[in-house]
């Protein structure tokens, strides 16, 4: 997953990020999210970005039963990029937000045209823009959790394109796609390393099989 040249460099990222918080919605540096956006405020926020930067910070409530006006936010999320929008007859926006770089909330700014506003910290993430190196995980043992998760959950799959696909892509792309709980995307997403969140991965998947077996256990008795 090489840099996109049309990123913002490191001297480029913007101060202030409009968010998107969104329960177990989870977006990783080169990830492509597709969303569909309806609500007025982000569809200002759409707007906006279009005739901005172009940046969205994708963030998951840290409470999501609260019933606050602005409800609490995790202090980290992943700013994307629009890269990709379409216009519907009925009034949505279409778009693809292609992540750059992962960011810690330094404060919240006034909220603009009904969407909330954060001041962005990207210092923690320098790293993020560049490809990682090496990733130091066992695939095979990924891979063989997986099918055994995505059979529990019903999920079908391309097993000879995932065996091809190289292995940031596709620890990105699974991180993203797969319905772990958000605490567990929170926690993949603040991995420091490709490694340590493929590593996490299969733990969480393990860890899956594991209740699952001890639950099927429990029913029989």
């Amino acid at each position: 997953m090489s840099p996109n040249p049309f990123d913002p460099t490191h001297d480029q990222l913007p101060e202030i990020v409009p968010i998107f918080p969104l329960t177990g919605v989870l977006l990783l540096p080169r990830g492509k999210l597709p969303l569909n956006i309806f609500e007025p405020r982000y569809l200002a926020m759409t707007d906006d970005a279009l005739a901005g930067n172009r940046m969205i910070g994708i963030i998951q409530p840290s409470d999501p039963l609260s019933r606050a006006s602005v409800p609490p936010v995790y202090p980290i999320g992943c700013a994307g990029r629009i890269t990709s929008f379409s216009e519907t007859e009925d009034g949505r926006y279409l778009i693809t937000l292609t992540g750059v770089s992962r960011f810690e909330i330094a404060r919240e700014m006034p909220i603009q045209r009904g969407y909330r506003r954060v001041a962005a910290s990207w210092e923690r993430f320098v790293d993020d823009r560049d490809e990682p190196g090496p990733a130091l995980f066992d695939r095979a043992r990924l891979v063989e959790g997986l099918r055994s998760y995505f059979r529990i959950q019903g999920i079908s799959a391309n097993w000879d394109a995932i065996e091809q696909t190289p292995d940031e892509r596709l620890v990105t792309s699974l991180s993203m796609i797969c319905p772990f709980e958000p605490s567990e995307k929170q926690a993949l997403l603040e991995c420091p390393t490709l490694s340590e969140r493929a590593g996490m991965m299969i733990a969480i998947i393990e860890m899956s099989m594991l209740d699952k077996r001890d639950g099927d256990t429990m029913a029989r008795h």
